[in-house]
C-alpha cells in the first residue's frame, strides 16, 4: 500500500523566501503599472526561481495497513436461556460472521460474557468488551454488535471510544411475565419476634384490575410456614417469626402467572440475622459465699444480660430477737418471680440453693415446667445438695435434673478434667487438657442418669453435666456444676483455670447459640462449592444428603476433621437454594446470585441500551424481524439505515518506508528562469 504527496525542502530560510517573494510581487506590480510587455515572462521567471529555491520533491510513502476490529458481544447471562433466545442468538452470530468474512480490512472478535456474580450483579457485557480490546487502539475500533435481550447493566461511558453500537434483540415483542418483588426487608431481627417483609407480585404485561389472587409460599430455612394469598400489583405484608439465633433464610415464592417467561423471578430470598434481645437472668444465691461474686461478675459483664440477683441472707430457720422493724432486708418476692413473671426470664441460676422452705414445692414445679417449655436452668451445687433433708434432688425440680446425688460430700483436692465426651463438645472442646488447671477441694458425688458429662472431678465423679429436657426442637436445657469451687480459678489459685471462657460458653449453650450446638449441621458456599460440617457427639455421624434446587439428591461422604467434627466439600453446577439433611437436621445454603438483576424484568426490552446507542451512534434491531446486512462506512457518516448496520472504516496504518524524488533539478529551473527573463527583455526591446 502506497501514498503520494509533494514536500518542499527550501534552500533559504522561510523569512528570506518571504522577503524575496515580496520583492518579486512589487516588481511585478510596477511592471503591470507601467504596462510593460514582458510582465508575463517576468512572472514565469519569478515562479521558476521560487520553485528552484523551494526544491519540491515527490514523496512516496510505503504503508502497512492495520485491520479495524469489530466485536460481537454475546450475552450469555441466565436470562438468555428463556425460550428460544439462545438459539436465535447463535443463528444471528453465524449470520454476522458470514457477512463480516466478505468485508475488507476487518477483524471480527467474538466476546461471550454476562454471567452475574456476587461481586458484579446483573449482566456485565462491556467490562468484558474492555478487556477484549485492551490491546486495540481507539483508532482501529470499528464498532460493537450486541446480541442480547436488552437487560444489560454496565453501559459504556459517553466519551468512551467504541465505534457505533448496534443491538440485536434475541427475544420477542410484547412478552409477559410474573415476578415477585421485594420492596423492603430488615437485615436483623429479635429471636422470638417476627420480621415483616413487604412483598409485591407483578404480572408484567398482563396487568388487570380484576386479577385473581396469587398464592405465596413462605419458607423459613427450607420449612413451609405459611401460604398466604395476595393481590397482584399491590404490596403485601408477610410476617415471619424468628425462632432461633443466627442466620435465617426466608424464601417467598409464587406460582405461575397467567403468562410466564421464567419461574426464576417468582421467588425472593431474604437473609435475616436473628439476635437475642437482652437476656433476662434470675440468679438466686442460697447464702453469701466466695463464689457468689464469680457468677455476678460474669453476668453483669455482658451488656446484653439483664440480671436479677437475690441472695438469701436470712433463711426462715434463722431466729433471733431482732425486731422486724429494725431489719433492712428486702422480702423475697416468691410469688411474683415463680408464678407471675417466671416466663419473662430466659435463664435461672441456682447458686448453692437448698430447700429451706423458702420456695414452696408448687413453685419449684413451675420451674420444672419452665424448663420443659424451653427455658434454661443452671445449678451450681453446694454441700447442701448432698444433704437428703435440704437437697434440691428431693424436690419437684429433680425431675429435670440429670444427676442423682450420693448424699455425701467429698472434701479433697482434685483437678477438673475434660472427659472423652467433653473433648468433642463445643462447650469444653477448646479449653485445653486441664493438666495445668488449679485444684478444687469440694465436690458432691452423683450418678449421671441422663445428659452428657463434660468434666470430671474427684474420683472421676461427674463435675459438669449438660442435658436437654422436653420436646425435641423446643426442649429446655439444664446444666449442673457439682461443686461451688470455680471461684478458686477466678482468683488464680494454684494457677487458676479458664473459668470465664467456660462459664461464657456454658451460658451460650443454655441459650441455644448455634455455634455451641453439639449436634449441628452447618453449610456454607463459595463459588460453586458447598462446604458441609457435621458436629456430633457420636463416633460416626448419620449419612448426609445434598438436595439441589431441582429436587435431585445425592449422598455426601463425610471425612473426620477433628474429634467430633466431620466435613465434606461438594461441587455444584446450578444456582439456587441447596438443602442439606441427615434425617434430624436440615440446613439451607444459597449458591450463586439468588435474585439476579436481569430477572427483575425478564422481558426483552430495548430501553436499557438506548443511551449507549444515542451516545455512540448505531441502531436497534429485532432478530425475529430480519437479520440486517453489514457494511463498512467512512467516519462521520450515518452508521445504520433501513435493513443494514455499518462498521466504521478507520483506515489505520503504519508508515514503513519513504521515497523522495525531485520534481525538477534546481539548475534546470534557474536556466528556464533566465530564459524567461531574456524573453521579457527581448519583448520589451521591440
Amino acid at each position: 500500500m502506497s501514498d503520494y504527496s509533494i514536500a518542499f525542502f527550501p534552500l533559504l530560510p522561510w523569512w528570506a523566501l518571504s522577503l524575496l517573494g515580496g520583492i518579486a510581487l512589487l516588481l511585478l506590480a510596477f511592471a503591470v503599472w507601467r504596462r510593460a510587455r514582458g510582465t508575463i515572462w517576468r512572472a514565469l521567471a519569478f515562479v521558476l526561481i521560487g520553485l528552484g529555491l523551494l526544491q519540491p520533491h515527490w514523496l512516496v510513502e510505503q504503508r502497512q495497513a492495520h485491520p479495524d476490529v469489530a466485536v460481537a458481544l454475546i450475552d450469555e447471562s441466565p436470562s438468555q436461556d428463556i425460550g428460544e433466545r439462545a438459539i436465535r442468538r447463535e443463528q444471528a452470530l453465524e449470520a454476522l460472521q458470514s457477512a463480516a468474512s466478505g468485508l475488507p480490512n476487518l477483524e471480527w472478535r467474538v466476546v461471550r460474557a454476562g454471567a452475574p456474580s456476587a461481586a458484579a450483579p446483573g449482566t456485565r457485557l462491556f467490562s468484558s468488551w474492555r478487556q477484549a480490546l485492551a490491546d486495540v487502539p481507539a483508532g482501529r475500533r470499528a464498532g460493537i454488535v450486541v446480541l442480547t435481550d436488552g437487560q444489560v447493566h454496565d453501559l459504556p461511558q459517553p466519551d468512551e471510544t467504541t465505534g457505533p453500537v448496534h443491538v440485536l434483540l434475541t427475544g420477542e415483542r410484547d412478552e409477559k411475565d410474573r415476578r415477585v418483588r421485594l420492596i423492603r426487608a430488615p437485615k436483623y431481627g429479635i429471636v422470638g419476634d417476627s420480621v415483616t417483609l413487604d412483598i409485591q407480585v407483578d404480572d408484567l404485561g398482563n396487568e388487570a384490575f380484576d386479577a385473581p389472587p396469587a398464592q405465596l409460599t413462605v419458607r423459613r430455612d427450607g420449612e413451609i410456614i405459611s401460604q398466604p394469598g395476595v393481590v397482584p400489583s399491590l404490596p403485601a405484608i408477610i410476617n415471619v417469626p424468628l425462632v432461633r439465633a443466627g442466620r435465617t433464610l426466608i424464601d417467598v415464592s409464587a406460582g405461575p402467572g397467567p403468562a410466564e417467561l421464567t419461574m426464576e423471578n417468582n421467588r425472593v430470598v431474604v437473609e435475616v440475622n436473628a439476635v437475642r434481645d437482652r437476656l433476662r437472668v434470675l440468679l438466686i444465691s442460697g447464702r453469701p459465699h466466695a463464689g457468689e461474686r464469680v457468677w455476678r461478675n460474669l453476668l453483669k459483664s455482658d451488656p446484653a444480660v439483664d440480671l436479677v440477683h437475690f441472695t438469701i441472707l436470712r433463711p426462715p430457720e434463722k431466729q433471733d430477737a431482732t425486731p422486724i422493724t429494725e431489719l433492712s432486708l428486702i422480702a423475697f418476692p416468691i410469688r411474683e418471680l415463680f408464678m407471675e413473671k417466671l416466663d419473662e426470664f430466659d435463664l435461672i441460676v441456682f447458686d448453692r440453693y437448698t430447700r429451706r422452705g423458702l420456695i414452696p414445692p408448687a413453685y419449684l414445679q413451675n420451674i420444672a415446667e419452665f424448663v420443659r417449655s424451653g427455658g434454661a436452668l443452671l445449678e451450681a451445687v453446694g454441700p447442701g445438695y448432698g444433704d437428703p433433708l435440704i437437697s434440691l434432688a428431693r424436690s419437684p425440680i429433680a425431675n429435670v435434673m440429670p444427676t442423682v446425688p450420693d448424699m455425701k460430700v467429698l472434701e479433697q483436692p482434685y483437678r477438673p478434667t475434660i472427659t472423652d465426651l467433653g473433648k468433642r463438645h463445643p462447650v469444653t472442646k477448646y479449653l485445653g487438657t486441664g493438666q495445668r488447671w488449679g485444684h478444687w477441694y469440694r465436690q458432691v458425688p452423683a450418678q449421671a442418669m441422663r445428659g452428657q458429662v463434660l468434666l470430671s472431678g474427684a474420683d472421676e465423679q461427674p463435675l459438669l453435666v449438660l442435658d436437654k429436657v422436653g420436646t425435641p426442637g423446643q426442649e429446655g436445657r439444664v446444666a449442673q456444676f457439682m461443686s461451688d469451687h470455680i471461684w478458686l480459678w477466678a482468683r488464680g489459685y494454684d494457677g487458676g483455670g479458664p473459668h470465664g471462657e467456660l462459664l461464657r460458653r456454658l451460658a451460650h449453650w443454655l441459650m441455644k447459640e448455634p455455634e455451641l450446638e453439639e449436634e449441628a449441621l452447618l453449610a456454607s458456599s463459595k463459588g460453586n462449592q458447598i462446604t458441609v460440617e457435621r458436629r456430633t457427639m457420636a463416633d460416626q455421624p448419620p449419612p448426609v444428603r445434598l438436595v439441589s434446587p431441582d429436587g435431585n439428591s445425592r449422598e455426601l461422604p463425610l471425612a473426620m476433621l477433628s474429634n467430633g467434627r466431620f466435613g465434606a466439600i461438594a461441587e455444584v453446577t446450578g444456582q439456587g437454594l441447596y438443602r442439606i439433611e441427615d434425617g434430624s437436621h436440615n440446613v439451607v445454603v444459597p449458591v450463586g446470585v439468588l435474585d439476579p438483576l436481569e430477572f427483575e424484568d425478564a422481558r426483552t426490552s430495548p430501553e436499557p441500551l438506548l443511551p449507549a446507542i444515542e451516545a455512540h451512534g448505531g441502531s436497534m434491531h429485532w432478530v425475529t424481524d430480519r437479520m440486517p446486512s453489514v457494511r463498512r462506512v467512512q467516519p462521520g457518516r450515518d452508521m445504520a439505515g433501513r435493513g443494514w448496520i455499518g462498521l466504521q472504516a478507520n483506515e489505520a496504518h503504519t508508515v514503513i518506508g519513504l521515497e523522495q524524488r525531485k520534481l525538477l533539478p534546481a539548475w534546470l529551473m534557474f536556466l528556464l528562469a533566465a530564459g524567461m527573463l531574456a524573453a521579457a527583455w527581448w519583448r520589451e526591446a521591440r
